[in-house]
């Protein structure tokens, strides 16, 4: 059976392919009765689906997570593709493969991580590096690592995307770290390592992305913070107020006690590391909400991070300024010529005058405000 991505769906299309369910509820109808309310995906994407009548029967033969076979109409609903469900069934694990459900990381999750190691490899704080190169040469952590969705739906979503997370995080801490005087750029990047850490067991993503038991009664930060802690005291000698500033770090990461973080930032690293996540985290999160799917319009869907919607629209039309800047210099350079003195027969110079029309735009605009004061 060939799959059909969502992101290949177009309006009154009729559609008959395989999705993971996300979720699954039953609604009021307006006029009486009830209605079924699903969220399907691939990785391509999520749709919202609505099925209508005659599904009393089928509803209860599957579940969250499961891979089910659905034939419906695409349709828009204030400007995002929905789809009416015909009629759906759970599959046979012979009529699909996993790997076209659980959306993934657009790069190389191997390159990620050898990018990564070498950064690594070239500390110049040698416990941070050795615990660091310690921490991965487990393998089953590394392959976690690697696989891990830096979270469940509000950013990098996706198989890998702890990877690309803390890796953008590292380089985002080395430019960062270097711009400001008696930054520890080395410790700025350990915490931007294993700030999320923990997510490797925190998170459940075999089968759809939930929360494991672990993760959802310790949660991350006190998970990493524990594996960490317990990496340290396989070092000898390993400072001990290195130890306290690693681990501070990772506990304040979330930056705000409503946030979850148990103590708030009080070194520059901690609080480096606290808004540079939130910006790596926002924007990657806003750039794939301009990415979905959308008919038409200027602005996304409400998101629940933002708040808000968020305006798609990225080429913003400006004058070209460098032209202008190199017309103008262009104009001064002819207008410097042609001021030079001439030399005339008697051998005398001549003085040429500055044309009346050389006007610059920062001659009008000195003239505008000139005008404006005047008025």
């Amino acid at each position: 059976m060939e799959k059909i991505f969502i992101r290949d769906f177009t309006p009154n299309q009729t559609i008959s392919t395989t999705f993971l369910v996300k979720s699954k509820e039953l609604r009021n109808k307006k006029t009486g009765g009830q209605f079924a309310l699903i969220t399907l995906s691939d990785k391509t994407g999520d749709i919202v689906s609505q099925w209508w009548d005659n599904f009393e029967d089928s509803i209860d033969t599957f579940d969250r997570d499961d891979i089910v076979f659905a034939r419906g109409l695409v349709t828009v609903y204030r400007n995002h593709l929905q789809l009416s469900i015909h009629r759906m069934r759970p599959c046979q694990e012979h009529e699909y493969s996993l790997t076209d459900y659980f959306p993934t990381t657009k790069y190389n999750v191997d390159e990620m991580f050898a990018e990564l190691m070498a950064i690594i490899g070239e500390f110049r704080n040698e416990y941070l590096r050795r615990l660091l190169q310690n921490i991965f040469a487990d393998e089953n952590t590394a392959q976690k690592f690697k696989k891990a969705p830096a979270a469940k739906t509000m950013h990098h979503p996706y198989l890998g995307g702890l990877l690309e997370h803390s890796l953008s995080l590292v380089k985002l801490c080395r430019k960062v770290g270097e711009h400001y005087e008696g930054i520890d750029v080395d410790l700025l990047q350990t915490g931007a390592v294993l700030h999320d850490f923990g997510k490797i067991d925190e998170l459940a993503y075999e089968r759809g992305f939930g929360y494991t038991n672990d993760g959802q009664m310790i949660g991350h930060l006190v998970m990493e913070t524990m594996m960490v802690a317990d990496h340290i005291k396989e070092i000898p000698d390993f400072p001990d107020d290195l130890r306290r500033h690693l681990l501070h770090m990772l506990l304040t990461h979330h930056g705000k006690l409503e946030y979850g973080s148990p103590k708030l930032p009080s070194t520059p690293e901690a609080l480096m590391l606290a808004y540079l996540d939130d910006l790596d985290s926002k924007v990657e999160a806003m750039q794939r909400l301009i990415a979905e799917p959308q008919i038409n319009g200027d602005w996304t869907r409400i998101s629940p991070m933002f708040e808000r919607p968020i305006y798609r629209r990225r080429t913003i039309e400006t004058p070209a300024l460098a032209d202008a800047v190199a017309n103008d210099n262009q104009a001064i350079a002819v207008a410097a010529a042609s001021s030079q003195p001439e030399k005339g027969s008697t051998g005398q110079r001549k003085q040429a005058a500055r044309p009346d029309s050389f006007n610059t735009p920062f001659d009008q605009l000195s003239d505008f405000f000139k005008n404006t004061e005047q008025n």
